[in-house]
């Protein structure tokens, strides 16, 4: 199996593609390895300089910290990756972490349908992820995870992408902020 790599926009974020599926519902980001009993996402977590994990359907960005080069970590990061799969495992996740959207009111409906539909896809490539968290008084709040998570860009992204894009779609959003 060959793992690839992908430079994104935050520099202490790299994502790994394995050619393989990696979750096959939602996306999600892992920052404690005692969040969680996945061997992959353990093991992940437990490399030195390693700060998160973010999962998404084909892909795995590593977070690290500012101190550690990714020429240390990378390699590694690749082996447990390999192994992984080459155990015989078909993916990483099998189901989804995310709460599901109940009781939402019409208007958070259309929010998380542009979201999902129009900016989720544009960021994944970048390896992270946009969740909605809730609407109030015009304000939209998300969280930002995986490589949007501390990406010098992601501050512009949000007010000159999502902002503008939710408040064209949908009149009553009056700003967009992460939490």
């Amino acid at each position: 199996m060959f793992v690839q790599t992908e430079n994104t926009p935050n520099p202490n974020s790299l994502k790994f593609l394995p050619g393989k599926i990696v979750s096959e519902h939602n996306s999600f980001e892992v920052i404690d390895k005692e969040q969680t009993n996945n061997e992959l996402v353990r093991n992940l977590l437990s490399v030195n300089g390693v700060e998160g994990i973010f999962l998404g359907k084909d892909f795995i960005s590593v977070n690290k910290v500012n101190d550690i080069s990714w020429d240390e970590i990378k390699h590694i990061v690749i082996s447990l990756i390999n192994d992984f799969y080459s155990q015989g495992n078909e993916f990483v996740i099998d189901k989804s972490l995310d709460a599901n959207h109940v009781n939402l009111k019409e208007i958070e409906k259309k929010i998380i349908n542009i979201l999902d539909q129009k900016i989720r896809p544009a960021v994944a490539r970048d390896g992270g992820d946009i969740k909605f968290k809730d609407f109030n008084d015009g304000i939209v709040r998300v969280q930002l995870q995986g490589s949007c998570s501390g990406c010098p860009s992601s501050t512009m992204t949000l007010k000159q992408g999502v902002q503008n894009l939710l408040c064209h779609y949908i009149p009553e959003v009056k700003e967009v902020i992460a939490i």
